[in-house]
């Protein structure tokens, strides 16, 4: 593959309306990236196309285009998700002009490449390369062996395969296209394939897309991340892969903060985030995607009990598991480390012997506060909207469930919010009210933002306040251990999440 694209595997797009426009985000991506796409189609009208295609033609020594710079051009109609509105004729023509221009690679679509005779498409790919390509917007088709059959029909240097995947099943079934080193840009789109992305070159795709500026397709990562954060171009199939699970996930500091740790450890390992809504489809991707390890977040801190072939007695007692340890390919073992991240928050700004602490919320993370804290000392009360729930959770832990309308009259050393209630985006929200707030702290388990609403509230209040992002560093440097059996650079892990959150 290094043969298709000798400047890089990670292919910065670049779109701009106006062609001046695209000359400063070409500029910006040209600072890193040395494989570039040029979605001429995002220009408005063909006098844009035309005027970008001259700079580039008068621009190519400064540019280092066929030597340094590997440029590929792309002009998609709007018929097959494009931008472009021209007939296929106009669409060849400054296909062309770009080539001239020193483009090394076209993009054409199957839809217009379908379109041309055999004799137009050999005299497109006079003097440069062509990737025939194939977009599914809506869904991934159950049969991908056909479209690649139909992609290869048509001749071209290379083909892509782009579809949008409802799931990690998907976006593996893309992925394999690639498999076998053939020719093939293998595509998973959408908010669910993020981690599939990520892996497309160490799974044989020849390219993977990261925009510059604006994305161009769903779920594309930007290329900052994708080559900084999560070195997408350096990683082979020895590379040991861990993930993060929960719906949703966006919003997740996890590989910011897991792949300081590898980068400083100087790790062959990267971390990636995955938008999980059916957990057996996560669980069948753990093999073919060779995933060494897993944090899990919610909802899925419960449910995934049911998965393990082991656990960890404390994680098992507490009923919820955060960070799962993955053995032979295949075996899952559990731990709880938010455990962990509770006791460190806490311990230093309040005697826990005998003090009183109402749990906002009865899921997983609530299920690991009200056991830690309970062990260490203190009476715990929960509460939670289902009554049945917090009954349960309070007498796991020997404590007492308590209602909502309760707590305006109730005074408690500490307050702890479990819920997601106030987590980024819904950053307006609290799950209490200022009056709700009768205590000496109020701990926040939510990390993004640092200072919620709630917080907000309580510090006006004159309450002391503990953000969760000091839980959230102690749980994760200690998911860290476990999977590398090595001591965590904490300063180097706190550093990347601390202007973040």
């Amino acid at each position: 593959m290094a043969g298709l694209f000798p400047n890089g595997g990670i292919c910065a797009v670049v779109v701009g309306r106006r062609a001046a426009e695209m000359r400063r985000a070409l500029r910006l991506a040209l600072r890193h990236a040395r494989t570039i796409e040029l979605r001429l189609d995002w220009l408005r009208g063909d006098a844009e196309i035309e005027r970008m295609i001259r700079w580039i033609d008068g621009n190519r020594r400064k540019l280092g285009t066929g030597s340094r710079v590997t440029l590929i051009a792309t002009c998609r109609r709007v018929q097959a998700g494009g931008k472009f509105r021209g007939s296929v004729a106009r669409q060849i023509g400054l296909l062309r002009g770009a080539a001239a221009a020193g483009c090394a690679w076209l993009d054409l679509e199957i839809e217009s490449a379908e379109k041309i005779s055999h004799v137009e498409f050999r005299e497109l790919r006079r003097g440069v390369r062509v990737l025939v390509s194939f977009h599914d917007f809506r869904t991934t088709p159950r049969n991908l062996r056909p479209v690649s059959a139909r992609l290869a029909r048509v001749g071209g240097d290379a083909i892509k395969i782009a579809a949008q995947a409802g799931g990690l099943r998907d976006a593996l079934r893309v992925l394999e296209t690639a498999r076998g080193g053939r020719r093939v840009v293998a595509v998973p789109m959408g908010d669910a394939a993020a981690a599939a992305r990520i892996l497309a070159l160490r799974a044989g795709a020849a390219l993977a897309y990261a925009p510059v500026g604006e994305a161009t397709a769903p779920g594309q990562i930007s290329f900052e991340q994708m080559s900084s954060l999560y070195r997408a171009g350096r990683l082979t199939r020895r590379t040991r892969v861990y993930a993060v699970i929960g719906d949703p996930i966006a919003h997740s500091l996890s590989p910011q903060l897991q792949n300081a740790g590898f980068r400083a450890r100087r790790m062959d390992a990267v971390y990636v985030p995955v938008l999980v809504r059916d957990l057996r489809d996560f669980l069948a991707a753990i093999e073919p995607l060779g995933i060494s390890g897993f944090s899990v977040t919610l909802p899925h801190k419960e449910a995934i009990l049911r998965h393990l072939d082991d656990c960890d007695p404390l994680a098992a007692q507490i009923g919820a598991v955060n960070t799962v340890v993955v053995r032979g390919g295949v075996k899952l073992y559990g731990y709880n480390t938010d455990y962990v991240g509770v006791l460190r928050a806490l311990e230093r700004r309040l005697p826990l012997v005998g003090s009183s602490v109402l749990v906002l919320g009865a899921g997983g993370s609530a299920r690991a506060v009200a056991f830690a804290l309970a062990r260490a000392g203190a009476n715990i009360r929960i509460c939670a909207r289902r009554l049945q729930k917090a009954q349960a959770l309070a007498r796991a832990v020997g404590g007492e469930a308590i209602e909502r309308k309760r707590l305006r009259s109730e005074f408690f050393d500490a307050i702890v919010n479990t819920t997601p209630v106030g987590m980024f985006p819904g950053v307006g929200e609290s799950p209490l009210e200022a009056r709700e707030l009768n205590c000496r702290l109020v701990f926040d388990l939510i990390y993004r933002p640092a200072e919620t609403r709630l917080l907000r509230l309580a510090r006006r209040r004159g309450i002391e306040t503990v953000s969760g992002l000091q839980m959230f560093l102690a749980q994760g440097m200690a998911q860290w251990e476990i999977w590398t059996g090595e001591r965590a650079p904490v300063r180097e892990m706190a550093a990347a999440v601390a202007h973040l959150a």
